[in-house]
This record gives C-alpha cells, sequence and structure tokens, in this order.
C-alpha cells in the first residue's frame, strides 16, 4: 500500500512541469539552461521545480564548472513503480477470487 512518503512523491511527480522534467531527465543528464530551452519555462520557476525534485530525492546534481547538470535517480522511480505493480496484482487478484466486503 502506498505510504505517506509515497503520496508526497505522488505529489511533486504530479505537477506537469516537474513531469516533463523528470521525462526530459530520463533520457539524458541535463543542465537548467537545457530545462529551460526544453521546457519553455523562466529561470526562477524551473530552479523551484528543481528544488523540489531535489528535496523529493527524485534528482541528484553533478557541478560542473559554473553550470549544475541534474539526473534523474532511477530507484525512486523503480520503487514507485513497483508499489503500483503490488497494487495492480492485488487488485487483479480481489478482481478473480469476487472479494468484497458485505454491507451491514
Amino acid at each position: 500500500m502506498l505510504t505517506s512518503v509515497d503520496t508526497d512523491l505522488l505529489r511533486v511527480l504530479a505537477d506537469p512541469l516537474r513531469l516533463r522534467i523528470v521525462t526530459l531527465l530520463a533520457k539524458e543528464t541535463l543542465c537548467s539552461t537545457h530545462l529551460i530551452e526544453e521546457t519553455g519555462a523562466r529561470q526562477t520557476n524551473l530552479s523551484n521545480h528543481l528544488k523540489l525534485l531535489r528535496e523529493a530525492g527524485v534528482v541528484e546534481t553533478e557541478p560542473c564548472g559554473r553550470f549544475t547538470y541534474y539526473r534523474l535517480k532511477p530507484d525512486v522511480i523503480a520503487a514507485l513503480s513497483g508499489q503500483f505493480a503490488d497494487l495492480a496484482h492485488s487488485a487483479r487478484a480481489t478482481a478473480e477470487n469476487n472479494v468484497k466486503r458485505s454491507c451491514p
């Protein structure tokens, strides 16, 4: 079952721009300049979203000269994916066995 930490992560990923950032970072490590070009977001807006993604543990940073590169942490996404797979497995078993709680 999803825990409060997982729901916090879902809230972070539910924002369309943050989901776009995560999708881009799944394909390659990018600096904020690349992310601004790809998303069309303003620097301050993008920085705020990247901060939330870092705090949630979804991305990590790598300083490179005057730039900071961002990389997706695949284990975080994989863990969330695994929890959704567990939910789907449970739902399938419930549907196949017609499990339902009787009404009082």
